[in-house]
Formats: structure tokens, sequence, C-alpha cells
């Protein structure tokens, strides 16, 4: 049994054993549709470089990463380590095209809405202090 297979389940994700892991398998995926995805990282050790995806641009960065239990892919749309927003999804073609929709500039509203598994995360802004 390969690396990959034992990482990743051959049950689950057998598409993403075949291609090597999930980095592989979502730059093949985006290529085969003409997607423009950026950098596409994983790490360079561990079971995280079969089973998660960094995609770099200059809006920020989607990290993906995948269920255990079942077939999907968890998705965080980040910008300077904050999650503006996230999503579950079973379909990598469409984890791609949120990620090139990312990479074009599309907004995390604009996302969202196009996206309906993308939910917007809302933050609160932090309690201002009041001079005494």
């Amino acid at each position: 049994m390969s690396d990959a297979s034992t990482a990743l389940g051959v049950r689950l994700y057998p598409d993403l054993v075949e291609r090597g892991g999930l980095a592989p398998a979502l730059i093949d995926t985006a290529a085969r549709h003409g997607l423009e995805l950026g950098q596409v990282t994983a790490p360079e050790q561990g079971r995280g470089r079969f089973t998660c995806a960094e995609l770099h641009s200059g809006q920020g960065v989607v990290c993906v990463k995948l269920g255990s239990q079942a077939r999907y892919f968890m998705i965080d749309l980040r910008v300077s380590g904050e999650v503006l927003a996230r999503g579950d999804v079973m379909d990598l073609m469409q984890v791609a095209k949120v990620a090139a929709a990312w990479q074009a500039g599309m907004t995390v509203a604009e996302l969202a809405a196009q996206f309906p598994f993308m939910e917007e995360i809302r933050h609160r802004s932090a309690p201002v202090a009041q001079a005494s």
C-alpha cells in the first residue's frame, strides 16, 4: 500500500490516491478545466502532504483539507491568518472553482452568493474601551 493510499483512504478518495494527493489532484482538475489557481502548496512531510493544500494569491489563502470519516473537502478562505469564509463540499471541481474565483478577485460576499456551500464568517468587532 502506498503512502498516499494509507493517508487518504482508498475507499473515500481513490481519485486523489491515483494522483498522489490533494494538491496534485486539485492542480490537475483545474488544468483540465482551464481554471487558474495561483500557487498551490502542500506540507512537505507527514500525512498532510496528501490531505492538505493551500492556494496562495494576492487575495489571501485558500486552505483545503479532507474529511476523514466521509468524502468531503473543507475550504477556508484566509486573509492575514483570519478565516473570512468557510465551506464543505463533496466535489473537487467545486473546490477548484472557488479557488479560481478567489484568485480572480471575487469578494467573500460574491463567493458566498455564487457558491451556496460557502459561508461568510462574520467577525464581531472588539468592544471599544471607554475613557474615564
